[in-house]
């Protein structure tokens, strides 16, 4: 639906409570008219087909898993976000088209200790009213695509469009040779120097391969969309998923876009906890100690971030890695 055909009343833009709508989400007001998506479904708490709500200057978070979420740190501060504000179920895209089932696999889960039901892997927005925000903030959480990259970025624009989303914010984490124990380095781009001024961002002078979460930002910028993305660097020696720490700084980042507090609730008592884990299992491998100090040393000599993130190469890390686990033999190295 293009702009030309949402609903106006005379004196403007829809008034976004008006005393008529019927209620969606959460109470969210919902403007009659509006056609969904095609291949996307509006559903509320107990899956009943809803219709678009009226947002109040709304805010966009994404995260995908997969190649752009080292740690699970991304869709873990998405996921983070939906817990603390009581997301409530929004949209959520059809997969067939997007999803090669061998690769990402339907889940099996029980219902009731009885029933079994199928969850397919999909990309679902909800929607949430955080305290003190004058923006409603829409959180979309799914897998990478493995096909389709544009016609499923066009549906998510399309979506963006009706929900009339003023900014979007696209999280991401990447391995890197960062130590663990130093501030968790947080790159980005912006779609202007302004923004990128205004958010403090480090720019990345990266180039090669990217993600859906790149391609994401580039139609949204295209399409006229203001659209951020923020990259938290994820030591590659400990890559295992949770990573708290780099969730936390991923997070401080979108309070800086929110512009208020976003609770971080039990999260850095677990960054400390999993910092001091790294920290014992460096004590008791002298070599991943040793390691360890010479990133230190190499970061502490760094000036400039974005140059060493520019410096990074996945396969040069992989390739030394390897070489170290095959001198210390296997099942020598774990958290």
């Amino acid at each position: 639906m293009s702009p030309s055909e949402f609903p106006v009343t005379p004196d403007g833009p829809v008034d976004p409570h008006p005393t008529d709508a019927s209620a969606s989400a959460e109470g969210f007001p919902v403007v009659d008219g509006f056609s969904l998506v095609d291949g996307f479904s509006l559903v509320d708490d107990d899956g009943v087909p809803t219709d678009i709500p009226v947002l109040r200057d709304p805010i966009l978070v994404a995260a995908f898993e997969g190649w752009n979420d080292a740690g699970d740190a991304a869709s873990g501060a998405v996921e983070h976000l939906e817990l603390i504000w009581d997301a409530q179920p929004l949209a959520e895209l059809d997969s067939e088209d997007y999803y090669d089932y061998q690769v990402n696999r339907p889940m099996v889960r029980q219902v009731d200790g009885v029933t079994r039901e199928i969850v397919w892997p999909a990309t679902r927005l909800s929607v949430c009213s955080p305290p003190g925000s004058e923006s409603d903030i829409v959180l979309l959480r799914g897998i990478e695509p493995n096909m389709r990259w544009r016609s499923f970025c066009e549906d998510l624009l399309e979506l963006i469009d009706q929900l009339n989303v003023k900014t979007v914010v696209i999280l991401g984490a990447l391995l890197a040779d960062t130590p663990h124990t130093r501030p968790v380095p947080v790159t980005g781009t912006a779609y202007s120097s302004e923004s990128a001024a205004r958010f403090n961002l480090e720019q990345t002078r990266y180039e090669g391969p990217t993600g859906i979460t790149g391609v994401l930002q580039d139609e949204c910028v295209r399409a006229g969309v203001p659209a951020i993305s923020f990259w938290a660097a994820v030591p590659h020696y400990v890559s295992q998923p949770p990573n708290p720490k780099a969730t936390v700084a991923l997070l401080q980042r979108v309070e800086d876009v929110l512009d208020i507090e976003v609770p971080l609730g039990e999260l850095p008592g677990q960054a400390e906890d999993w910092e001091e884990a790294v920290n014992e299992m460096t004590v008791d491998d002298e070599e991943i100690g040793d390691y360890v100090r010479t990133l230190e040393e190499r970061g502490d000599a760094e000036t400039d971030i974005s140059d060493a993130i520019s410096k990074i190469d996945g396969d040069a890390i992989a390739a030394e890695f390897e070489r170290y686990l095959r001198r210390r033999g296997p099942g020598s190295f774990g958290l």
